[in-house]
């Protein structure tokens, strides 16, 4: 059973530095769950100067002298959030810290997430404190395409502190959320959203052959639009596409297909009627909410569907998601818990917002698991993180204690 998230928001301003390289620091856990093996039992994890030293049962992992111990009863790696309009949309849901999403053109796609990422906004230091070290954050859903995403650390003083990816996809939108509904205004319907993101991508193949084979004096003048675009069709940067329908993850697959283009596939409600296609394609998914509104294009959502994706072998990472309207961010912790209740086993539910989460986003080699090397990214817990009574009782990142509340 799942605890709600307690809606009582700390007065304490979020404010940071780079992390020193003289933190020291181990954490005892009764359970420690590594992602990278089976559970401890007993265990230490031990992080010197930013990353992970050693891991592994207390009784032959020895702890060095002067560093600062800290115990729980379970200890994981960090938690990711895979998806995440986090540090854009802000806690108080007023015009000023609402930058997520930029309505004046349909395609946007030169909007980088480095340049509206705020690392002191209240709703980062609130997400962090439920373990949450890893968001990728960037331009919510809504329009065709609304602009690039990054990958962070919920702790910095700056963004260059707290990215980890700076451009991490570009993110467009196949769904009634990105319609106009003013008569007129394009696109209005989903021919004509497919029609247009045919047309840029092509447009984007054009520009990149000028680009490549034209004299200096002869090349088209820079477009911030169309580099975004051709970085999409070298491979450097996967799209990222909002689909729930079965029709709309049709359109994306078909889309990937034509362009020979990289896709993640985000929300993904209907995707259980599509995991032959999704599979034979290697797309992942980023699965939207567990606990998501069930309307609109979300009807025929199921709290089953990141286990049979799962089962059918399709990568699965679990993501907070975004709505225009309160609460804007959900916990990923939850919406695991809540997938672990309808299919998922714990350590896959667990996986879902830590290593498999990593593996979708391309940043494993970093963080999702505590292993020797790995960023020094741990959450602590008094109990069964999935519990209603549970709370998460401490968070490092990068090797600095940036959370210590003991209950």
């Amino acid at each position: 059973m799942i605890r709600r998230a307690s809606l009582l928001i700390s007065s304490l301003l979020l404010v940071s530095t780079a992390v020193p390289t003289s933190a020291q620091v181990a954490v005892r856990g009764k359970r420690v769950y590594t992602m990278a093996g089976p559970m401890i039992e007993n265990g230490v994890v031990v992080v010197r100067d930013g990353k992970v030293a050693a891991v592994g049962p207390a009784a032959s992992t020895p702890i060095p002298d002067g560093f600062k111990v800290l115990e729980a009863a379970v200890v994981t790696p960090g938690l990711i959030d895979a998806h995440s309009t986090v540090g854009l949309s802000g806690i108080y849901n007023i015009p000023h810290d609402q930058d997520q999403l930029e309505h004046s053109a349909p395609i946007q796609p030169e909007l980088r997430a480095i340049d509206a990422y705020n690392p002191h906004e209240k709703l980062v230091e609130w997400v962090r404190d439920f373990g949450i070290t890893t968001i990728h954050t960037g331009h919510a859903p809504g329009e065709l395409i609304s602009g690039q995403t990054l990958i962070a650390k919920t702790w910095g003083n700056t963004v260059a502190d707290a990215t980890i990816v700076d451009a991490a996809t570009v993110a467009a939108t196949l769904s009634p959320m990105a319609e106009k509904s003013e008569k007129g205004k394009s696109p209005g319907t989903r021919g004509k959203m497919m029609a247009m993101l045919r047309a840029e991508l092509i447009k984007a193949q054009e520009y990149a052959t000028k680009m490549e084979k034209t004299e200096p004096d002869k090349k088209p003048d820079r477009s911030l639009e169309l580099d975004a675009l051709v970085r999409v069709l070298k491979g450097e940067l996967p799209m990222m596409i909002t689909a729930n329908r079965a029709q709309d993850i049709d359109s994306a697959l078909r889309l990937a297909n034509e362009f020979h283009i990289r896709i993640i596939l985000d929300s993904g409600a209907e995707s259980y009627l599509m995991i032959d296609q999704l599979k034979a394609a290697n797309v992942p998914v980023i699965i939207h909410p567990t606990m998501t509104r069930a309307f609109s294009d979300f009807a025929n959502m199921s709290f089953e569907t990141a286990s049979k994706l799962h089962k059918a072998g399709i990568p699965v990472a679990m993501q907070s998601g975004y709505e225009s309207y309160v609460p804007k961010a959900r916990v990923v912790l939850f919406e695991a818990a809540i997938a672990a209740a309808n299919g998922l086993t714990f350590d896959e539910a667990l996986a879902t917002i830590t290593i498999d989460a990593a593996k979708v986003l391309g940043v494993d080699k970093r963080v999702g698991s505590l292993e020797v090397g790995k960023d020094g990214d741990v959450a602590f817990f008094d109990g069964d993180p999935f519990e209603y009574t549970t709370h998460c009782t401490g968070v490092i990142i990068n090797g600095q204690v940036v959370s210590d509340k003991p209950h």
